[in-house]
This record gives C-alpha cells, structure tokens and sequence, in this order.
C-alpha cells in the first residue's frame, strides 16, 4: 500500500470530520454526515494498522475517532446527577423492595430481644451468667450511661462500626447463616443489656439512652439483614430468572441498600454522638431519634413507591449492567 497516496486521497475527508466534531451544533444532514465519515475513518484506520502501520497516522487517527465517537454517542452526565439518581431513585427502590423482609426481620429481632430481656430480668440464674454482683452494679450505675460520649470522635467510631458490620451482613448474606447469626446476637445482647438494667430498677435510662439513636441505628440492622436473606432466598429461588442472572441482579441491587446505609448510619451516629449524651431535656432526645425514624420511612415509602412504579429495582442500568437475554416466566 502507497501510505503518502492515501493520506492525501483521504485527508480531506479527516479534516471535514475533524472540522464536524469541533462544531457546537450540528443539523440532521451534518450529524448523518459525522456518522458515515465516522466509519469511514474507522476503516481507514483499520487498514492503515494491517497494512501500513505508520504510528503518526495511526495516532492522529485514533484521537480523531476518540473524538467523533464521543460526539456521538454523548458524555457521561455530570456526577452530581449520579448522586441525584442514587439518592432519589435507585436507593429508595432497593430499599423499597425489601420492606417486608425488613418488617420480618424487626418482628424476629424485637421478639428475640424481648423474651431475652424477661428472661435475664426474672431468672436469677441468668442475672447471674451477666457477670458477679459487683461487675453487674458498675455496669448499671456507670459503665451503661458513661459509654455515650459526646463527640466528633465517639460519633465517627460508632459510625465507621455500624457502616462496616452492616456492609459485611449484606456481602455475606448469600450464605444465609452470617445474616442470621448477626441478627440474633445483635437482638440477645440487646436484650440482656435491657434486662440487666430492668432487674436493677434501671429500665427507665436504658429505654432513654437508646431510644435517640437507637430507632434508627437498630432499623439499618434490620435493613442489613433484610437485605442478607433476600440475597439468600434468591439464590433458594430464583424464579423465572437463570440463578447467575438473578444472584448478580439482586446482588447490584442490595449493594445499593449497602452503600445508602453507609448515610443512614451516619444521621444515627451523629444523634448518638450529640444528642443522647447531651444535656437536652430526654423528650427532646427521644422526638429527634423518632423523627429521624419518620424521616426514613417516609423516604423510603413515598420515594421508593414511586421508583418502583416506574421499574426501578435499585439495579445499573443496562448499559453498565450489561445487556442480558431475555426469559420466559
């Protein structure tokens, strides 16, 4: 092949290419006139690398194809509206999708919490099995209450906890006995610690210390959770869907549910870190942990109804999630 014959032959028809990308608008027969001189381009560049491969031709080339394509097919919007999506609609349906395995696992959980703490509070063999009398009393009279420190660095630790064992029950929910194991513990040290205080007369402050952050920390257990199984159950049944499909579909999705707790834990460390071992009145205290909780729930609800009506599942879409063939069912 003449290499300098066709460069001149077909230089032209580079600069008219390059001189349509550099353009602001483009009309209909300038667009159709970028597309063909796209491909043509991209064929000359073929031909160039088979059979002639000078690097400074291939190189001009490359960058003006880089270019063309990108007029084409259009830029990635602007991060700023990838967080908008997430937050107003891909988070909301993830989390929507899941609210009765959410409502399933808080029923198990306060249940299990519950018979633990009556058990703790009315059988002295299990006060006992909380530690000797001395150790218990400290812990009712001091240790309990000292542990919420305010402050910037108790909020952070209480957060960057929560987020990381949140995370790790979603990440190994597939496993369905990480999820379940997770919860029961959460809900039996819950219980005895309640039970602990109930049997000392001390109901009443372990109620007020926890209610602030707690109706909010305890509903992203129960999210994490949720998420976990349903992860689990996908893999028991996928219906209609092959399993891959379905395990990396709902996978997407509930990695959605994993990030957006990242944020709600934050909200419930902040209030743990400020407002429950603060000196505000504790009906101050408890009408901002429900608030938060109101808050979270009418999220959830109105924005994930509304996200899901409209097919959102919390999953990519399918230009980065990878076009999938479609099944019956």
């Amino acid at each position: 092949m003449d290499l300098d014959a066709l460069v001149v032959a077909r230089t032209p028809e580079w600069d008219r290419l390059d001189r349509l990308v550099r353009r602001r608008r483009l009309s209909g027969a300038e667009s159709d006139e970028l597309v063909r001189l796209y491909r043509a381009t991209a064929t000359d560049l073929s031909t160039l690398r088979s059979a002639a491969p000078d690097p400074e031709t291939v190189t001009r080339l490359s960058q003006l194809l880089g270019r063309a394509r990108a007029r084409i097919a259009g830029t990635h919007e602007p991060a700023w509206r990838d967080v908008a999506r997430f937050l107003t609609v891909l988070l909301p349906a993830a989390l929507y999708r899941i609210r009765w395995w959410t409502v399933g696992v808080m029923v198990v959980f306060l249940a299990v919490g519950v018979v633990t703490g009556v058990w703790v509070a009315t059988h002295p063999e299990a006060l006992a099995a909380m530690g000797t009398p001395a150790s218990r009393k400290e812990y009712v009279d001091q240790l309990f209450a000292a542990y919420y420190d305010p402050g910037v660095t108790f909020a952070a630790m209480v957060w960057t906890n929560n987020a990381w064992i949140s995370a790790l029950c979603v990440a190994t929910g597939i496993t369905g006995v990480v999820p379940v194991y997770f919860l029961l513990s959460n809900a039996v040290n819950v219980g005895a610690a309640g039970g602990l205080m109930a049997a000392y007369g001390r109901l009443d402050m372990f109620l007020q210390l926890i209610s602030p952050h707690g109706v909010l920390e305890l509903t992203a257990v129960f999210v994490s959770g949720a998420a976990g199984l349903r992860l689990f159950w996908t893999l028991v049944d996928p219906g209609p869907r092959p399993r891959g499909r379905a395990l990396a579909e709902e996978g997407r999705a509930l990695f959605t549910v994993a990030l957006g707790l990242v944020g709600v834990l934050a909200v419930s460390g902040l209030i743990e870190g400020f407002v429950t071992g603060s000196q505000l009145p504790w009906a101050a205290k408890i009408a901002i942990g429900l608030a938060s909780l109101a808050a979270f729930w009418v999220y959830v609800l109105l924005l994930g109804r509304r996200a899901a009506r409209a097919g959102e599942t919390g999953d990519l879409e399918l230009d980065r999630a990878g076009y999938a063939v479609a099944t019956a069912g």
